[in-house]
Parts: structure tokens; sequence; C-alpha cells
């Protein structure tokens, strides 16, 4: 199967990539002007006196969106669109060269598949305008070998962006773990210390935009997902039972809680639903960066996060292995993964 950057530009949108309806985005839904700022943090002040300012600002915007924007993070910007450029080029190499890296299995440590299908129980085989390069991009030294060689500038380029975006994540988590009331290095060790992945998402220009998604609506499995986004929008979060676009700012990453890190909260944050929708005037890409756990370590709530039979825990402890089961099962749907490990304590009278 071809990708959809390797079709011949098409001036209609071809039937497979047609969504039903019901999962079609509404016409206003498309305009940038419903775009609204996420809230945006400036990290430099967690390196000093504005540390407990920053921590609450990104609390804030947790519990508020389940998202916000970072700048001033200290992944430099050459690192930021070197990776990019890196990434690009390999889209733009000849057919018969990413061929050899197309696969629909997904233990792959480093793939390239096209046009996600729509749910795991479709018959109609409708897919998604998208376009993904999925692969395992920390520990560098153990997985750097699963890389390929061409473009030349591939493998150095995300090295360095895989070993920065890594310590990003590990700086924000013990923000986040601070403002949780937990010690800073809560999340270190084997709630993050799976093999990291990350999805170059290219969504090409869409013919029509209003027939159909480029991702559909859905919310992360894991911990803490970084994105960068580049300068076209398209990513849509949902707000207040709306869908808002999510305004891009030069070189600044996009940040938000996987399911993982609502219920090791016990539900104090939340993982929130978002999607992509396409353009029929430009290209997009984005990098998604997602923390792992170890597979075989158990997770359920923080002790801390529990509170007797004033609040007990919500859900029931599982491993990373059946975090990812449950993913796919329920194809990223947010309440139905989270009702497979609910707890529901019933009430004496």
């Amino acid at each position: 199967m071809k990708l959809i950057c390797d079709l011949p530009s098409p001036k209609s949108l071809p039937d497979k990539y047609v969504l039903p309806p019901e999962k079609r985005p509404c016409d206003n839904e498309l305009r940038d002007d419903l775009s609204v700022a996420l809230p945006v943090i400036d990290l430099r002040g967690a390196m000093g006196d504005g540390r407990r300012q920053v921590i609450g600002e990104i609390m804030e915007a947790g519990k508020e969106f389940g998202f916000f924007q970072v700048v001033n993070h200290g992944v430099e910007e050459d690192v930021i669109q070197g990776f990019r450029e890196a990434a690009a080029e390999f889209f733009r190499m000849p057919e018969e060269a990413k061929l050899k890296y197309y696969s629909n299995e997904p233990n792959n440590p480093f793939r390239v598949f096209s046009g996600s299908v729509t749910s795991h129980t479709d018959t109609n085989d409708i897919r998604y305008w998208r376009d993904c390069l999925k692969l395992r991009c920390y520990p560098v030294d153990k997985l750097m070998h699963h890389w390929p060689l061409e473009p030349e500038i591939f493998r150095e380029r995300l090295a360095k962006y895989a070993v920065e975006v890594q310590d990003l994540a590990r700086r924000l988590l013990r923000l986040i773990a601070e403002g949780l009331g937990l010690d800073d290095q809560f999340f270190e060790g084997d709630l993050t210390g799976g093999e990291t992945m990350m999805n170059v998402n290219y969504y090409p220009s869409c013919p029509n935009p209003s027939l159909t998604l480029g991702i559909r609506p859905h919310s992360d499995r894991y911990i803490l997902t970084i994105l960068s986004q580049g300068d076209v929008s398209g990513l849509q979060v949902k707000h207040k039972g709306r869908w808002i676009g999510v305004q891009p700012i030069d070189n600044a990453f996009v940040v938000n809680f996987g399911l993982q890190l609502e219920m090791v909260t016990n539900g104090v944050l939340t993982s929130v639903e978002h999607r992509v929708v396409t353009n029929s005037a430009k290209a997009r890409m984005s990098v998604a960066t997602l923390i792992r756990p170890n597979m075989e370590c158990r997770i359920g709530p923080a002790q801390v996060m529990v509170d007797g039979d004033t609040n007990p825990p919500k859900y029931r402890d599982f491993t990373g292995s059946e975090l990812i089961e449950a993913y796919e099962t329920t194809a990223g749907n947010r309440e139905a993964l989270l009702e497979m490990f609910r707890i529901h304590h019933t009430k004496l009278c």
C-alpha cells in the first residue's frame, strides 16, 4: 500500500477516507478563528524563585484543559528544527526507499504506515488522512540501530532530539509530582522506564477536509506526551463539550496528560480527548513523543492520592502491558478504557 504522500494529488477525496457523517468535523470546527490559546507556561522560572508559580500554572492548566504549551523549555531551536527537517526529508524520499519500512505490525521498533483504520471493528476499512512514522527513540544507544541510514542526517538529529525531549519530560514530571504533593522523583523508575515512543505524523493537504480527519478523537494512553506541532494548525482539544483548535507557537511544545497519569493520580489530573483536522492548503507534520512505563511494572493510584473512605482508589492496579491491551481494545476511547480499570464501590446505607 502506498503512503498518502506518494499518491498523485487527487481532486476529490478517495472513498476509503470519507468518514460516516456522524464522525466528520462540522464546517464551523474547521475555521481557525475558533482556535483559543492554551495556557503558555514559561519554564525558565522553574529554575529559580518562580518554581512554585510555574508548578501552580502547570496544575491549573492541566486541570482546566489537560493540555498546555511550554516555552523556554531548554530544547534548542536548532535541535527541534533539525529533526523536523530530517523527518520531512524522510517523507520526501522516493517511494521505493520508504517501502522497506512499511508495516502494520505494531511491535516493529521502526515502521511506516498510512491511513490508520477508524476502528478495530470496522468492516468498511475507512481510513484517516495520515501517514505515520512510528518508532522507539529512547534509550538512544539501545534503539539507534533500528533507525534508517537514510536520509543521512536522520540518525544523528533524531538522537539529539530524543535525548533533549526526554530530559524535558523528566523535568516536567518532577514539577507535576511536586504539584501533587509527591516526592519530586515519584515518576522516575518503572512508571516511566519503558522505551519511549515517537509518532511523526504527516498530513498531506486534503481535497475535502470536511469529510475526514487526520486522527480520530482519542486520549493518549501513557503518562505524558510532548508534541512539536510546527507552524500549521490542526490539533483540536475537547474543552467543555466543544472542539477548540490549538494555535501553533514558534518552537513551543504542546504537553498533555495520558490515561496512565489520570489513574495514578486517582482522577486529580485528567487525560483529555483530542483529534486532528486536515486542511486543503498545506501539509502538516507533528512529532509526538510518548513517555511510557515499564511494561511489567504495577500501576495504580499513588498512596498519597487516596484516603480511606473519603477518597478511595478509583482504579485497580494493572501492568503496562494490560494498559496497552486495553487501549487497543477500546481504540483510545477515554471512558471505555477507564471503565476497564475502574473500581465500583458499594455505598453502605
